[in-house]
């Protein structure tokens, strides 16, 4: 049942007047939020049925014709058995039955797991959900437009943010701690930065396989034990399994393969760039992702059937004028939405890229094309929308004050996933007739509009709704104040997400770098 909502006095304004707010007396039951994670997109679909399918085709012509090269020998061991070919020229190559009989062993329908339930992603069908991801080695300064190096320190803040952020619904590492030198203190670091700061689900990559040992006693220890980790994984694995075009990254294989024995979750990972490492047609870069990131459906399910893994076709666009990278361009929200659907066509759990600014500060232009390509991501259909907010400079820099308001471009992007309700209510003439010919021939205070101001309508945290006379009024509000604000607000109270006497023990047993 929908709660009583009613109209209650807010604090007056300067100029006298009260504004009116709806208002909850109890908190709202998360099936009648407007916006919630794992919403059913797929509304949109740049491709044609005949499209998809050519594209398909072309992905098994190019693995069976073309094939990856070098795969580390515990891969091509594995792999041929499975029924991969091993050429004279030490490429691999996947026989189009192969790929079809691991694609039917593949899993489908998988739940990446936080450490608390409420955090738990659904990935099945058409469910979006938006996180962070990048490993920007940069902070913007909004300040001053400075750009600084990364550290530790930040990964930590933005983990803690993120956990009070209701439309980001997962962390990966959304930059680089670069005040740790060594790369098995930073790996070590980076999973636990992130456990102490979110309780939901994160993302997670190692520098070097002989790593993996070391960071999965740690995992133990925060989940409980191994039998608790692998019971509720809440860390997966983001693999770089491959360095486009169509070669396998040998060392990122390994740790892949010690991450699938010890029960995490991979992303399969295929970061192609449009014109420099991919070519340069977007439908041919999706082709060449989704060759790669088949081959990595067959690698995971030669190794164990139905593992969860996610198809990470995740290619980026060139400016071919310059050959930079562009993340916020238009090709590049039409290039995600297609690898999107791409997913759909498989039925397995797709992620991809959306979200990213070329611009360098919380512009203008961050917005429009934060909000694009997000928006797109969402209506196609994409599981799991990575690198959605705070990254700016094409992943150079990552923004503190971006990411806050990020979450307000999330949860429009998600009313406009959520789409539109047409049920017998929501389009009987009743209440019209009622207002028109009996009432006061408006609706504002009708029942039916104050029971749906919360659960038909998203407001924003910190997007501005006041007219001119209001705003000035209230003394000309800048966004970007307001940002500032909010995030200082929730790192000044986030608390640490680990127990603490864990927190004791982790800190004696392992060198652990932030306070």
């Amino acid at each position: 049942m929908i709660e009583d909502v009613k109209i209650a006095p807010k604090a007056r304004r300067a100029g006298g007047r009260a504004a009116r707010v709806a208002v909850r007396s109890a908190p709202l039951d998360e099936a009648l939020r407007p916006v919630r994670a794992g919403l059913e997109g797929g509304q949109y679909s740049p491709l044609s049925e005949a499209s998809v399918a050519r594209i398909h085709q072309a992905a098994l012509q190019a693995l069976e014709e073309i094939g990856l090269a070098n795969a580390p020998q515990s891969g091509i061991e594995v792999m041929t058995k499975a029924g991969a070919i091993l050429g004279d020229d030490g490429r691999l190559r996947f026989p189009r039955a192969l790929v079809e009989d691991m694609l039917a062993k593949a899993a489908r329908g998988i739940t990446l797991y936080g450490r608390d339930p409420k955090y738990d992603l659904q990935l099945k069908g058409s469910r979006v959900h938006y996180g962070t991801a990048g490993a920007a080695v940069h902070v913007v300064d909004v300040d001053t437009g400075e750009y600084r190096e990364s550290t530790l320190k930040d990964l930590h803040d933005a983990a803690r943010l993120v956990q009070h952020l209701d439309n980001v619904h997962f962390f990966q590492r959304i930059c680089v701690a670069r005040d740790i030198l060594d790369n098995y203190e930073m790996d070590l670091n980076t999973i636990y930065a992130a456990a102490a700061g979110t309780r939901k689900h994160i993302g997670t990559s190692f520098s070097d396989p002989s790593h993996v040992a070391g960071c999965f006693e740690l995992l133990h220890d925060i989940a409980g034990g191994e039998e608790a980790w692998r019971e509720r994984p809440f860390m997966s694995n983001s693999n770089c399994f491959v360095v486009p075009p169509m070669k396998f990254a040998e060392e990122s294989c390994v740790s892949m393969e010690a991450c699938i024995r010890a029960g995490m979750p991979v992303l399969l990972l295929s970061a192609g760039q449009a014109g420099a490492t991919s070519p340069a047609p977007i439908a041919s870069t999706i082709v060449q992702a989704v060759a790669e990131c088949l081959a990595g459906v067959v690698y995971v399910n030669a190794i164990a059937p139905g593992h969860p893994a996610i198809f990470g076709t995740w290619p980026f666009v060139s400016d071919l004028r310059t050959g930079a990278m562009s993340g916020g361009s238009a090709e590049q929200a039409l290039l995600t939405a297609g690898c999107a659907q791409m997913h759909r066509f498989y039925g397995l759990p797709g992620g991809a890229a959306a979200g990213i600014a070329d611009s360098k500060l919380p512009d203008m232009q961050a917005g429009w094309e934060q909000a694009i390509s997000n928006t797109l991501a969402g209506l196609s259909g994409l599981n799991m929308v990575y690198e959605s907010v705070g990254m700016h400079a094409s992943l150079l820099g990552f923004c503190f004050e971006s990411l806050t308001l990020g979450d307000d471009i999330l949860g429009q992007a998600l009313r406009c996933v959520r789409g539109i309700d047409v049920t017998e209510d929501s389009v009987s003439i009743e209440v019209i007739r009622e207002t028109c010919l009996e009432g006061p021939g408006h609706y504002l205070g009708s029942d039916q509009t104050l029971k749906l101001m919360q659960t038909e309508y998203i407001y924003p945290e910190l997007g501005n709704r006041m007219s001119p006379k209001e705003w000035n009024e209230s003394g000309r509000p800048r966004l970007m104040d307001g940002a500032k604000k909010r995030t200082a607000d929730i790192l000044a109270s986030a608390p640490c997400q680990i127990d603490p006497a864990l927190d004791r023990a982790i800190r004696a047993k392992y060198p652990i770098r932030f306070s």
